[in-house]
């Protein structure tokens, strides 16, 4: 007697997301999970597919998202994600969290990168995680509690100075609640003006809730440039101090004069890895992209407007082409601008490669889902390191590649039976072509769906078909990090 499921993928070569050997086989899947991997003769299927030639791996899970509000509103908006293979992201980074905390009027920088005010409706993480649960979005959901969005809350937008004792223990309470109420993390932005004039004794006692629930700390550093280093260094004193895992975001070494540099901010992070746990992000690109901040161009860095508020035509040209066409030097263009964003061309390709390839580092996107002409990552990210970076230049194997996809970064942020193709895992799944897997956005055309991904699954449902697009299942979960994890 056949033994039935819901769907078998057969004769897939199967990367288990662990960086294991590859090998060939069948995969079963019923309900939101896998129930057999092997030589599935014997079994039947509801949907039976033939995936002869094609890679089967676990759903992509994004290190390095702001998807907070994305994930609220269909299929259509995680398209950028799901046509990557994306199933799972990583919500409410760089101290930027859509809860706990609401906005009467549009927030500042870069906390607008979100949306205004009218998405800032979350007075707890609990609201939050309710609307995940009564109107589900396509994808898994983890959240980090953003500091930005916490000191905001508790100082009264006077964010200038370092907090009280009072508002300190304020944040904490609120990080605190956040975190019994589902959340995962909390994360920091020290470079951006609401978070800098935080002292590092401020986050740590921000950042002590954590311990309790084996919370993890995950940051956008103060400098990624000159102070690169001593940047790290508080970083993982603030690990040490509350006991707590660390995640370096979107690790980079900034302007021109720091290119290289990798080289002694790896070799950093690797010696305190050996006492501390410290992992960190990249995304596959030599250029950024943030809010646009007038008082910190750089003539050596080039930028392009991503959106603007007061000129939105603007998007997608080049600053120092509208300051020619307004006949104003490139600061005057800029304030005229903003509010906007841009994508800062200031990174080296060599550090890029060596960054991406250290056995330490995950896949991050960083996109930024509501800019009007956003970065290529958006919808480029995982299929770039797939494509260009691993069968194009072979900077790793098509193994390693995945893992550091889904496996590493399921063990990294504590997401238990994710990432992983073994029986009993959740079947978040991606097929794909490996021969054919590339990105096509551009940062002429940043908008366009990757080649070689042809369907995604999320909790056993499909969520996205080569050619068809996003389907209409919404079966996205909230994931939280197990403390056993920690």
């Amino acid at each position: 007697m056949a033994l039935r499921c819901d769907l078998i993928i057969r004769n897939a070569t199967i990367f288990d997301g662990l960086g294991n050997p590859r090998f060939e086989g069948d995969v079963a899947v019923t309900g939101d999970r896998i129930v057999a991997i092997g030589e599935l003769g014997g079994w039947e299927g509801e949907r039976d597919l033939d995936a002869d030639g094609l890679a089967l791996a676990p759903g992509f899970i994004d290190a390095h998202t702001h998807d907070d509000r994305a994930v609220l509103c269909g299929p259509e908006c995680m398209l950028c994600k799901m046509s990557q293979g994306v199933t799972t992201v990583v919500v409410g980074n760089c101290g930027v969290s859509l809860s706990p905390v609401k906005m009467a009027k549009r927030p500042v920088p870069p906390l607008d990168l979100l949306g205004d005010e009218s998405w800032w409706t979350f007075g707890s993480f609990a609201e939050y995680a309710e609307r995940l649960a009564t109107d589900p979005a396509p994808v898994n959901t983890y959240a980090l509690i953003g500091h930005m969005s916490l000191r905001i809350e508790a100082m009264d937008g006077d964010t200038q100075r370092a907090a009280t004792d009072k508002e300190a223990a304020h944040m904490q309470a609120r990080l605190k609640e956040a975190l019994e109420q589902g959340a995962s993390g909390f994360s920091t932005g020290l470079y951006y003006p609401p978070n800098m004039m935080a002292p590092t004794d401020e986050v740590i006692a921000v950042a002590e809730a954590l311990r309790a629930v084996g919370g993890i700390y995950v940051t956008h550093m103060r400098d990624e440039a000159d102070h690169v280093l001593d940047s790290i260094q508080e970083t993982l004193k603030i690990g040490r101090d509350t006991g707590s895992s660390v995640v370096i975001s979107h690790h980079k070494c900034s302007m021109p004069e720091n290119f290289g540099r990798s080289t002694e901010t790896l070799a950093a992070i690797e010696a305190a890895a050996a006492n501390q746990k410290v992992e960190f992000d990249v995304y596959p690109y030599a250029a950024g992209s943030t809010v646009l901040m007038p008082d910190r161009l750089r003539q050596d860095v080039q930028e392009q407007i991503t959106w603007s508020i007061p000129h939105p035509k603007m998007a997608g040209k080049m600053l120092d082409d509208i300051a020619r066409l307004w006949g104003v030097d490139r600061r005057t263009a800029a304030q005229r601008l903003v509010p906007a964003g841009a994508i800062k061309f200031q990174m080296n390709e060599a550090d890029v490669q060596r960054i991406m390839a250290h056995r330490l580092s995950m896949i991050g996107s960083d996109g930024l889902p509501h800019d009007t002409y956003p970065h290529p990552r958006l919808w480029g990210t995982f299929p770039r390191v797939l494509g260009h970076y691993c069968r194009d230049l072979q900077l790793f194997s098509l193994e390693d590649a995945v893992r550091k996809m889904t496996g590493h970064t399921a063990s990294v942020f504590g997401m238990v039976d994710r990432g992983v193709i073994r029986e009993g895992a959740y079947a978040d799944l991606v097929l794909f072509d490996p021969k054919t897997v590339a990105d096509v956005a551009t940062y002429d055309a940043p908008i366009r769906p990757s080649v070689g991904i042809l369907e995604t699954w999320v909790n056993g449902q499909s969520a996205y078909v080569y050619g068809q697009g996003a389907t209409d299942a919404r079966a996205g979960r909230l994931v939280t990090r197990e403390r056993a994890a920690a």
